[in-house]
């Protein structure tokens, strides 16, 4: 048995690394941005590679390269259950409407006049968002039907760029303000009101459609439920001080107390029920009720993240540290196991 590992210092690589050095699995590095990649992996059993949903080069091929290799018979993670609908609010919708999970009630409109008829008909205010990123870039709330029809107006029009520069400029000043960022950073974000990243550029415009979400309101915190083949650990985060956002403030709170049961179950039965190997859930409470926000197979971390202890499926409560990449590992291996099984007589 063999592992292939795309290495990335920003990502989960070290951590699967690591685990198989300390396990004695047998790995190597490849790269996955060579032509001859496929070459490189003919002798192993699994690719694993955490791709970045914010890099122009991964997603311009990732997923088809780890939907090719699953096709061919090689276990890959993320695969396709797990990784199709990210980085995609539109998919996720779709996704989690057909299967009745609690999501906040979404709205996807692909015609201007669909579109402004809904925005003269329905209650404000909204939650606005492109179909991708992250850490509530390009998020807004939409206050009243003026404000909406000028996005409405833009997305079947100019269209709107995947980097927010003036959104970030602002988060980056929020940061700086409270020692949570360098004054280099604020200039690097002043810069991009001139200077477009690569990835927006290669990405292009958002148009052609709008996307909005009921405004949940009351909600100080949202809760961040993550699943790893079979557990899941837990976190609050706090929303930003005159905002309504709470993803990428970095004010997080680990008080497991504080963890609605019901979100626990809804990401283990909707993880579980779609056979997903990993997922990462934002909820906001209605009325007491977790309902989604979305969902994506990769997880932001702090270096005290994974100190707090994790559930089991039978919500079984283990404090103390954890190591949710050598989950992932195992999670591999389980699956290499369950394939070579197949062609045994």
């Amino acid at each position: 048995m063999k592992i292939a590992i795309q290495y990335s210092n920003m990502h989960f690589s070290q951590g699967w690394i690591d685990y198989c050095k300390s396990n004695k699995i047998d790995y190597i590095i490849v790269n996955c941005y060579d032509t001859n990649i496929i070459e490189q992996l003919s002798d192993c059993n699994a690719l694993m590679w955490h791709h970045d949903h914010m890099s122009p080069r991964d997603t311009r091929f990732a997923k088809q390269l780890l939907y090719a290799l699953e096709m061919s018979g090689k276990i890959v993670y993320p695969d396709f259950r797990t990784n199709w609908h990210f980085d995609d609010k539109l998919g996720q919708k779709y996704l989690l409407e057909a299967i009745g999970a609690p999501l906040v009630k979404s709205y996807a409109f692909y015609s201007k006049q669909e579109a402004i008829k809904w925005a003269k008909e329905t209650s404000f205010p909204k939650v606005f968002k492109l179909r991708g990123g992250s850490g509530s870039d390009n998020v807004r709330l939409v206050k009243n039907r003026k404000h909406a029809l000028r996005l409405i107006n833009k997305a079947f029009g100019r269209g709107f760029s995947r980097y927010n520069a003036w959104g970030s400029l602002k988060e980056r000043w929020r940061k700086y303000r409270t020692g949570k960022m360098k004054l280099k950073e604020v200039f690097d974000g002043l810069a991009r009101l001139l200077i477009p990243t690569r990835y927006s550029y290669i990405q292009g415009k958002d148009r052609g459609y709008i996307y909005f979400q009921d405004f949940i309101p009351g909600n100080t915190y949202d809760i961040r439920v993550t699943y790893v083949n079979q557990k899941c650990f837990a976190l609050r985060r706090k929303v930003r001080q005159g905002d309504f956002r709470a993803s990428g403030g970095g004010m997080i709170e680990y008080n497991m107390l504080k963890i609605p049961e019901k979100a626990l179950r809804i990401a283990f039965n909707v993880a579980t029920g779609l056979r997903l190997q990993t997922a990462a859930f934002d909820f906001v409470t209605l009325n007491g009720e977790p309902k989604i926000v979305e969902i994506s197979y990769g997880f932001g971390y702090d270096a005290d993240q994974f100190n707090h202890g994790y559930w089991d499926k039978d919500l079984n409560y283990y404090p103390g540290t954890f190591d949710p990449y050598g989950w992932m590992v195992e999670k591999v291996i389980e699956m290499i196991n369950e394939k070579n099984k197949e062609w045994k007589f």
